[in-house]
């Protein structure tokens, strides 16, 4: 499952929750400081630091996540995450 740049909170624990065994989900938003930079400025739209994370903890194993300043045609404040049901850690080199 993959969501970029969206953010409804109530929908944030049937989603995770709708993550099958074995599958992924990918999950880019803005967060807190954006509002320094662009749009959206209003904090219902914004991540607080962290939140990504908790909203997975116990449900997902979290792969990747990244918190910070992005930049590709515009700065932008965003958390990223990559967590997965089921999968087992891989050998990495």
């Amino acid at each position: 499952m993959i969501v970029t740049n969206y953010l409804h909170r109530p929908l944030l624990p049937s989603l995770v929750d709708s993550v099958a065994e074995g599958g992924v989900l990918l999950y880019e938003t803005y967060a807190q400081g954006n509002e320094r930079h662009s749009c959206p400025r209003n904090p219902a739209h914004l991540l607080k630091p962290g939140e990504l994370l908790a909203a997975v903890e116990g449900c997902l194993a979290v792969v990747a996540y990244e918190y910070g300043l992005a930049e590709s045609s515009r700065v932008a404040v965003v958390q990223r995450l990559c967590a997965s049901r089921g999968i087992e850690p891989m050998l990495l080199h």
